[in-house]
């Protein structure tokens, strides 16, 4: 028997010093100066030890390839994680070529000259920050913190000035305390200058740390911080400035400054925080709760702020607009405005509803739901839209009203804004009723709508083909045109119909007889547009995302279908129904009967006594039934339909984000009109192109009276064109930041 008493059972195995297992399918191997990855038995990579650039790119290849993850590609090649990612970058950014190793100081970065050391620690001693000073010295701020540590810089101590404890009789609240005793530093040198008169103003020098404005803010003395901005690289989203003229000249800020006044004293005042709604809308954060997921220094810097709002800032400052009640001011001066800047193309105006569907616990009216086909607890909201499908206002219905019942009242409101104009307004089906249009034609407009219900179909030989050109486009319609009369022959209206090629008729009604046939279908149409128009706003926009999930009172007066007279009508129909079975039965026995078995009616009765008996007991059955409906009335007070408070939702934040979503299309809208010219594809990928330039990083600089935003390249070089004409376009309008005297310049860096 073999004697293991001084053997070891377990000897000590070791890896050879040549062999770095990384994983269980990975390792690497050197021998005689080379290196070789094996993955899974196949070789991936060769090359000589000292090659440093095949090496990179062998780590790069092994993470990217899912093969290993960061930490053991690192442990194994005797690097650090940072390396690892930076290998990654530069792979993606430049491909093989860019993972070569650069010797010396890197290119297109300037170095900080000795002679101007003096000048750095000056800077810093008066209280400067290291991305200001790096910024007046054309260096970067790493640089500055290297060069500051190297002179053992100290801080000095510097006494905390006295703020006063109440503002200045008679003083504008939103100079802070420093502006009083100094002035304000200029952004593009090292002197001072006294702001425009009406501008908010700050007494913070770096545009990262704004601890003054916010002590201010919460002293009373401040009612919102004004716009910082630093001169910085890659900013994130910053794309989304080239927005920005068209918001200001929707003249939202103005008429908020007019209807809100102000939201009191805080940091995020009421400009700064419509300015964050409007471009959270443009970059499709489509609600505050989206903030969770984006970083507010980032999005801050886009703003001039240190950061930006965050969910419950943001949502304090919708509830206080809220409770103001003025939604529907606001609204309505906004469409002025929007009549005054587009007054040439509101001559046709479209107005349909948009039912926004609700799951909540509480108890709402249904409305039909067309896109789902059926009824559901629902809010009906009524968009007037012109002809380019641009929105110009929008109200929200009681009860889920329709458009026979909203339509006078959009009308007055459309009266209100155009003047004396002659308007022709647009709708579909659900506004079809002749006695509204003679209160149409009354008000003084003209109308344009499908026809509803029976008609007698026109003979094909009545129809002709006709041709006309919209905007470029030649468009061909088979078309019969015709005068009808309704309601007796007192209405007297133009019918257009359209033949299909599967021979469907589709008769269009209308009082414009000056427009040619061909004109009329289009116009009609087009109302589609503000069908594409709800699709966009509910998949881009959130449209029928729920603002809030408060409720408020609503009428317990207003009537609704009387439940009781449902049921006895669906009885009576069910009745009905049996009555015609029985009938239909009787009549195909008579029809069926031979005369050589029963040659008299008498015969016949006695030979289906028990088949009219039954016909008898329905027919009475019928006329109980509706003389019982006939005592119940068909609406009765909601309050005596359930024992539930009556509710709805509250209208009012809601109306505000909506108006909110439609300056942002409208702003969308604007930027696409202008980039046309320039992109064969806009009408196809127009918007997408807008979208994918609003959300691009960009680079900033900062003067003292421009602030110079350079977007990042697009994904292909005729798109990146497009919007450097747009960009050139933008430069003619001369528009300011909001809140600042900064004039707006735009570029984009071209891709060799």
């Amino acid at each position: 028997m073999t004697d293991f008493r001084g053997a070891d059972l377990f000897p000590d195995v070791r890896n050879p010093e040549s062999l770095r297992v990384i994983n269980d399918r990975c390792l690497v191997r050197t021998q005689e100066g080379h290196r070789i990855v094996v993955v899974s038995g196949v070789t991936v990579a060769y090359y000589a030890v000292g090659d440093a650039l095949a090496e990179a790119y062998a780590m790069v290849n092994l993470v990217e390839q899912g093969w290993c993850d960061q930490n053991d590609v690192a442990q194994a090649f005797g690097c650090s994680v940072r390396t690892v990612r930076r290998h990654q970058r530069r792979f993606d950014d430049g491909g093989l070529a860019a993972l070569r190793l650069r010797n010396g100081y890197p290119q297109g970065r300037r170095r900080l000259r000795v002679a101007r050391t003096r000048f750095v620690h000056r800077l810093k001693a008066q209280g400067h920050s290291n991305r200001e000073i790096a910024r007046r010295s054309g260096v970067s701020e790493v640089a500055v913190r290297k060069l500051l540590r190297r002179l053992g810089w100290k801080a000095p101590s510097v006494t905390q000035p006295e703020l006063p404890l109440a503002p200045t009789p008679g003083a504008n609240p939103n100079l802070s305390a420093f502006c009083v005793s100094t002035s304000r530093p200029t952004r593009g040198g090292t002197g001072t200058a006294r702001p425009p008169e009406g501008l908010p103003t700050t007494g913070d020098t770096d545009p990262a740390d704004r601890h003054g404005d916010r002590l201010l803010a919460c002293l009373g003395l401040l009612h919102d911080a004004a716009p910082l901005f630093s001169s910085s690289t890659n900013v994130l989203r910053a794309g989304g400035l080239l927005a920005v003229p068209a918001l200001v000249g929707s003249g939202l800020f103005e008429c908020a400054q007019k209807v809100y006044g102000s939201l009191g004293p805080a940091f995020f005042g009421l400009r700064t925080t419509l300015l964050t709604l409007l471009l959270m809308a443009l970059w499709r954060i489509k609600r505050p709760e989206g903030l969770k997921e984006h970083s507010p220094e980032a999005l801050g810097r886009v703003l001039g702020l240190d950061r930006a709002p965050e969910v419950k800032t943001l949502r304090r400052k919708l509830t206080r607009l809220a409770a103001a009640g003025r939604a529907a001011e606001f609204g309505r001066a906004l469409a002025e405005r929007r009549v005054a800047l587009r007054g040439t193309v509101v001559g046709f105006l479209y107005v349909d509803g948009h039912v926004r569907v609700y799951h909540g616990q509480h108890r709402l009216p249904k409305a039909h739901v067309a896109r789902m086909r059926l009824s559901m607890p629902a809010t009906s909201d009524y968009w007037v839209n012109d002809p380019a499908g641009d929105p110009l206002f929008v109200l929200t219905a009681e009860a889920n009203a329709g458009l026979v019942r909203m339509l006078p009242g959009i009308l007055e409101q459309v009266r209100a804004l155009v003047g004396r104009r002659r308007v022709t307004v647009v709708f579909d089906r659900g506004g079809y009723s002749p006695r509204l249009f003679q209160q149409i034609l009354a008000a003084g407009f003209d109308l344009l709508t499908y026809r509803k219900g029976r008609y007698p179909p026109i003979p094909r030989k009545q129809f002709r083909k006709h041709r006309t050109v919209v905007e470029g486009y030649s468009l061909s319609y088979v078309l019969a045109d015709q005068e009808v009369r309704l309601l007796r022959g007192t209405l007297r209206l133009r019918q257009v119909t359209r033949l299909m090629d599967n021979g469907h008729q589709t008769p269009i009604l209308t009082s414009r007889r000056d427009l040619s046939a061909a004109r009329v279908a289009y116009r009609m149409f087009e109302r589609w547009r503000q069908e594409n128009f709800f699709k966009y706003l509910r998949e881009e926009f959130a449209l029928d995302a729920l603002a809030e999930y408060a409720v408020v009172p609503d009428d317990p007066t207003r009537e609704v279908p009387n439940p009781a007279w449902a049921v006895l009508d669906a009885q009576l129909r069910q009745a009905q129904a049996q009555l015609d079975r029985l009938e239909a039965e009787y009549g195909l026995e008579a029809f069926t009967s031979l005369e050589e078995q029963r040659r008299t009616m008498r015969g016949f009765k006695i030979a289906q006594g028990k088949l009219g008996q039954q016909i008898w007991e329905a027919w009475h059955r019928v006329l109980q039934l509706e003389a019982r409906r006939a005592k119940v009335p068909r609406r009765v007070p909601v309050q005596t339909v359930t024992p539930e408070p009556v509710v709805k939702l509250a209208p009012e934040l809601k109306h505000l984000t909506n108006l909110i979503k439609m300056v942002a299309y409208q702003a969308e809208s604007d930027l696409l009109r202008a980039v046309a010219p320039y992109y064969r594809r806009v009408d196809d990928e127009g918007r997408t192109l807008i979208q994918s330039a609003l959300a691009s990083a960009a680079e900033l600089e900062v003067t003292e009276c421009e602030l110079r935003v350079t977007l990042a390249p697009l994904s292909s070089l005729h798109r990146t064109r497009a919007i450097a004409a747009l960009c050139e376009q933008l430069n003619q309008s001369g528009a300011q930041f909001p809140g600042s005297s900064l004039h707006l310049r735009y570029a984009i860096r071209e891709t060799l």
